[in-house]
């Protein structure tokens, strides 16, 4: 007998695949399939790729990330990706003091060395334990089952904060320092939620450091361009890629899936949904879902993201950072997100939480006049903007929020045990659905692997956990 008849023969990959979003997940997961052999199409509702990843040309050839941007050391697969794709990270600038305006005797800001907000330091120090303390005790590979779950997925993180934390300065920095982290209200996420968060990012830390932490590098000409590389691998690979074709349907037979979009159907023998869950769970299944994508308490991501642009990083000759956190809005924090060139100067800020839905609600004129008036309270030196990019995020169609989806109370006991099992031959993507770095680019990196693994692996039957009711016929047209 042959030595390759003693081998044990891998299962061939499905022909064809149909992937539905070409953000990171999406395209991460097409470009796996696609130099595998499999002819992949990509369907994305946008006129662009990236998804949360927006590119902004604020001069000739300096580039600014208007949606996802850090990165750190722990992001390993995000790292060898961009290696394969042939770009580089730059360290995010951090030198210089920083500017706090948390209290009502600021005025407009006080100025202080480092990142630690002048507030009691015994106050904060007490948060953080006791956040670290709830993100220690959650399963992050299932925190559905993590011990006293459904207790901690049916407090608010609001309720959290009213029962544990006495201190006034712990009280005004809570919501602060969660809007920083997820772009959340903690009236709207559970415990469970917030402390699985801060536990596959890294832990509150990590999360929280620029210099070794999670916001430690952007992508050298921002974060959209590893989508472009990779929409080019794509398409070299012999894939297609259509926008502007949002799914309105994904049908299934016992031998195709079909995606129907405005434009028209396609069909596979497979099928990636990439997109978040929000957005996942208002395509038409048939058969139907066994368990929604989303809930009634799920929640839109809430951020809305300032770039103001300068001819100079004019604040870096005063000694400051540029980065900012502030007890009230518009702005409730910003950084300096200049180009590694050194020009133009680029203060980015950030909406977030109930105020992200406030000032989205108000009119382009009164948005910009409000976040210069108080950038200008805030870096007195700031002279007229040369530039001024608002990213709406909360009322954004085709994501429905960013940084990502926000678990509501019962979310994670009622979706967690679905968010990656297959619907028959639909397999899920998106930062959403990975318990490793959820909410973050590397999560979009490990689902789209993830699931373009799972497709290669059950082979041309593609067939996972069975879907209800599945026709034995093809459906009609």
């Amino acid at each position: 007998m042959s030595a390759a008849a003693l081998t044990p023969s891998r299962p061939a990959a499905p022909r064809s695949t149909l992937v539905v979003g070409a953000g990171l997940a999406g395209l991460t997961a097409a470009v796996e399939l696609a130099e595998h052999g499999v002819r992949v199409t990509v369907l994305e509702a946008r006129e662009r790729v990236g998804g949360r990843a927006r590119g902004l040309e604020v001069a000739p050839g300096r580039w600014i990330d208007a949606g996802a941007a850090y990165l750190g050391d722990r992001h390993t697969e995000l790292h060898a990706l961009l290696a394969a794709c042939d770009l580089k990270t730059v360290p995010t600038e951090m030198a210089g003091a920083s500017r706090f305006a948390l209290r009502d005797g600021d005025g407009d800001g006080a100025t202080a060395d480092g990142r630690f907000p002048p507030l009691n330091a015994v106050a904060l120090g007490d948060l953080f334990e006791r956040l670290e303390e709830l993100a220690a005790a959650v399963r992050p590979d299932a925190p559905w089952l993590t011990p006293d779950a459904e207790r901690l997925d049916a407090l608010t993180a609001a309720d959290w904060a009213e029962r544990e934390l006495a201190h006034p300065d712990a009280r005004l920095f809570f919501p602060l320092f969660l809007g920083e982290m997820m772009a959340a209200d903690p009236a709207k996420v559970s415990v469970l939620h917030m402390a699985f968060y801060l536990r596959s990012g890294g832990g509150l830390r990590y999360l929280n450091a620029f210099a070794g932490g999670a916001q430690q590098d952007r992508v050298a000409g921002g974060a959209h361009r590893l989508c472009e590389r990779l929409a080019r691998r794509l398409l070299d690979a012999g894939g297609v890629l259509r926008t502007g074709e949002p799914a309105l349907a994904v049908e299934q037979s016992a031998a195709e899936v079909t995606v129907r979009t405005p434009e028209g159907s396609y069909r596979a023998e497979a099928a990636v949904v990439a997109v978040p869950p929000l957005l996942a769970d208002a395509i038409g299944y048939r058969p139907g879902l066994p368990v929604p994508r989303a809930a009634s308490r799920t929640e839109r991501g809430c951020a809305v993201k300032l770039n103001l642009v300068f001819p100079e990083p004019v604040w870096r000759a005063h000694g400051l950072s540029g980065w900012s956190v502030n007890a009230a809005g518009p702005l409730l924090s910003t950084v300096d997100d200049t180009p590694p060139e050194g020009s133009p100067g680029v203060l980015t800020g950030f909406v977030t939480g109930a105020e992200a839905h406030r000032y989205a609600a108000l009119e382009p004129g009164e948005q910009r006049a409000a976040a210069l008036a108080q950038a200008r309270r805030l870096f007195p030196m700031l002279p007229e903007p040369i530039g001024f990019h608002l990213t709406d995020w909360v009322n954004e169609p085709w994501s429905r929020g960013c940084y990502a989806a926000l678990f509501g109370p019962g979310d994670w006991t009622a979706l967690g045990p679905t968010l990656t099992a297959p619907h028959g031959r639909v397999r899920f993507a998106g930062t959403e659905t990975s318990t490793e770095f959820f909410g973050l680019l590397e999560g979009a990196v490990r689902s789209g692997r993830r699931a373009a693994a799972d497709l290669l692996a059950a082979g041309p039957n593609a067939a996972g956990r069975p879907a209800a009711d599945l026709p034995s016929t093809p459906l009609e047209n």
